[in-house]
């Protein structure tokens, strides 16, 4: 299944580029918080932005917005034959929906024990986003269930038993219990828990910055430190952790920043571009 990537917030005219037989790209100045941006090029030697440098694509450099990226100006940079280039576009505000959710007290207020176990799992999961290593991937990225059914709610503002959290920074997808999980790319599984929040999960590493998350899973196929396939069952859909119903909780970090995955699968060629 195709996805059309989320539109940006202030297109401008598209500087001569050719119409792709798809979707053509769009020139930026404006992005949305949580969403990529493409500077095409050739023979670049590395790409930045803030303070992390990281290696380019094939043909250029893809950016990641961070969803709780600040509205304002965002720098980015690359280099080719030594030399130092630069563009700044704006990230807008956050625009998302808001969800309302109902679920047991226990899972909303956790106990102290609780508290404890969830910051030893977020201390233990943020270790990952540092990673960077030999590109492993290609875009687009394999659908992690197949077909993918209709779902997202990517950057949704929850609010939980009408208290307002943290926006949703992966896309749910619906689906019965025991569905496979697939790996979206060729890399090495990472990390593989029981946490209280994304029950039994799995954590793959790409390479290139690239970090899938696979949460809610009923059972977990791989093993810490073992190779995968783009394709691979991981595990299959269940409730576990903080959920109302099965489905896949399918999350992507890349060069840290927290990206809607629909961006990942849709062909690059069709992402905005920088001016």
């Amino acid at each position: 299944m195709r996805l059309r990537p989320p539109g940006v917030l202030a297109p401008v005219a598209a500087l001569g580029l050719a119409v792709a037989a798809v979707a053509a790209p769009r020139a930026v100045v404006e992005v949305r918080p949580g969403s990529l941006v493409r500077w095409p090029g050739a023979a670049l030697e590395a790409c930045a932005v803030g303070q992390r440098r990281f290696a380019p694509m094939p043909d250029g450099c893809v950016f990641a917005v961070d969803l709780l990226h600040p509205a304002g100006p965002l720098l980015l940079e690359r280099w080719r034959g030594g030399r130092r280039e630069a563009a700044t576009v704006r990230v807008g505000r956050f625009d998302y929906p808001t969800q309302t959710l109902s679920l047991p007290p226990a899972m909303v207020e956790p106990a102290p024990a609780d508290a404890e176990r969830i910051r030893r799992e977020n201390e233990e999961i943020a270790r990952l986003w540092g990673r960077e290593g030999e590109r492993r991937f290609t875009l687009p990225l394999q659908p992690p269930l197949d077909p993918l059914p209709p779902g997202g709610r990517f950057g949704s503002r929850r609010v939980i038993n009408g208290q307002a959290r943290s926006p949703h920074g992966g896309a749910d997808y619906a689906a019965p219990t025991g569905t496979p999980v697939l790996a979206a790319a060729d890399g090495v599984v990472a990390l593989v828990g029981d946490h209280f929040f994304g029950g039994h999960s799995v954590f793959l590493d790409h390479g290139g910055g690239l970090i899938t998350m696979y949460f809610h899973l009923s059972a977990v196929d791989v093993e810490e430190g073992a190779a995968v396939k783009r394709g691979e069952r991981v595990g299959a859909v269940g409730s576990s952790g903080r959920a109302t119903g099965p489905h896949l909780h399918f999350g992507v970090r890349w060069h840290g920043a927290r990206v809607d995955p629909r961006w990942l699968l849709e062909d690059p060629q069709a992402l905005p571009v920088v001016p």
